[in-house]
């Protein structure tokens, strides 16, 4: 079979491109890793998408979406995309398949920048996390680190302290890059604090985490603090690897225009993927729809 439209990737983007697309009676085939959601499934709560205005739950949201594609006609199925083969009749390669299809929708978003110091690779899930909402609970009443300063370090600290003793956030910059709604709504937490100027060099213990070394970025000096656990928020980057082909920006995002093309033709990029200058979920739906509209017409003029 010859799909009209193969989406690669299950978050809010690509839902979307899948809504859109199948309602609007093209044959679709959504392809995800893992689970649909894409990073909205591990958030306790979206406040700023609009149309709930007590915020909503991120796992909630991925559901509604998901059932949503699936109710126009989507088919989605879990695999993991291992390359593409582009011409007038496109091929997605798969662990498991292959996939023919007129049109591409990549929507593969993100996956997590790590620290890569000495100690983050041994006790990565036994003490070094990247999840709070995932894992949260198992630091009740103790000690716990976050690295970084944007918005996803500050509202995943919100997060920690309502489980952990004390939560330090290690910012190698003088300031926060957060938002001021959530720094100020940070302020009112008393055993939330930061350390400014400051990055992790170590990761030290046994079987978990005991105590990291600390540096000044300024004056370089040097020491050691206790702590339970770490969880790091430093940044994002794009599952480009299969997609080597098309024209990226130096950080490894995909460059596509207002309609969400990229430089192949028939192939279309939405969501954390592609450059842009603001990366959220409502941003995200408006991609999909967009990447979804172009690769109708694109089919239409074939």
């Amino acid at each position: 079979m010859v799909y009209d439209v193969v989406v690669i990737g299950g978050g809010p983007a690509g839902l979307s491109a899948a809504i859109y697309a199948s309602r609007a009676k093209l044959s679709i085939l959504l392809i995800e890793k893992n689970s649909c959601g894409g990073h909205i499934i591990i958030t306790d709560s979206l406040d700023n998408y609009p149309g709930f205005d007590g915020g909503i739950n991120g796992f909630e949201l991925a559901v509604k979406l998901e059932t949503q594609a699936k109710k126009f006609g989507t088919k989605i199925v879990y695999d993991e995309v291992s390359g593409i083969e582009t011409g007038n009749i496109k091929k997605v390669i798969t662990v498991n398949s292959v996939y023919e299809t007129k049109t591409i929708i990549t929507a593969a978003g993100t996956h997590v920048r790590e620290m890569n110091i000495p100690g983050e690779s041994k006790f990565k899930g036994r003490g070094v996390s990247f999840c709070a909402t995932c894992d949260a609970p198992f630091y009740k009443d103790k000690d716990v680190l976050v690295v970084g300063g944007g918005d996803s370090a500050v509202q995943e600290s919100i997060y920690l302290s309502k489980f952990a003793k004390s939560v330090t956030i290690i910012h190698r910059n003088a300031k926060l890059r957060s938002t001021k709604i959530l720094q100020d709504r940070m302020l009112t937490y008393p055993n939330i604090s930061v350390i400014y100027n400051t990055v992790i060099k170590e990761i030290c213990g046994e079987d978990f985490p005991e105590k990291v070394t600390i540096t000044n970025v300024n004056t370089k000096e040097s020491r050691d603090l206790k702590t339970n656990g770490i969880f790091v928020f430093i940044g994002l980057v794009p599952n480009t690897s299969f997609f080597s082909s098309l024209t990226l920006d130096n950080t490894g995002y995909i460059i596509t225009d207002e309609n969400m093309n990229t430089s192949i033709p028939g192939i279309f990029a939405c969501g954390d993927i592609r450059k842009k200058q603001l990366r959220q979920v409502v941003t995200a739906a408006s991609d999909g729809a967009q990447a979804a509209i172009s690769a109708q017409h694109y089919i239409e003029n074939l």
